[in-house]
């Protein structure tokens, strides 16, 4: 796919580009052994790309991409506010699947892009904790 994918646009583009990346998450995860069990669960406080299972451990995972880590990795995006938003709809992704008693880890898929080669896939297991902090930072 041609054009910017570091989500500068605006747009139907920026979505197909944020659904390209989850899709390559997603495929490089399965291939993994994580199990997908949902995609882009949203609530009003917020969205998780990714619900996942890792053997007994349930893992919502934050999908970002960039055209180039020039300004640092995607992974870097994910700021505090972002981590609370993302464990807000992860917490209401469990009560309604009956994932409260099972551990729970955040993940981060970081994808970068770069013109001429396939994607970079990165997975930052336990990138924050379910305060929203620690991790990556």
């Amino acid at each position: 796919m041609a054009g910017r994918r570091d989500g500068a646009g605006r747009g139907p583009d920026r979505r197909a580009l944020g659904r390209e990346a989850e899709d390559l998450a997603a495929e490089f995860l399965a291939r993994r052994g994580l199990e997908i069990l949902a995609r882009n669960h949203a609530t009003r406080r917020g969205e998780v790309d990714l619900v996942a299972r890792d053997g007994d451990v349930l893992c919502f995972v934050e999908v970002r991409s960039r055209s180039s880590r020039a300004q640092g990795g995607p992974e870097e995006t994910v700021g505090r506010a972002k981590a609370r938003r993302v464990v807000a709809a992860a917490t209401d992704w469990a009560v309604r699947h009956g994932g409260l008693d099972r551990a729970i880890r955040f993940d981060v898929v970081a994808i970068t892009y770069a013109e001429g080669a396939a994607p970079r896939v990165e997975h930052f297991r336990g990138a924050f904790d379910a305060g929203g902090g620690a991790g990556i930072w």
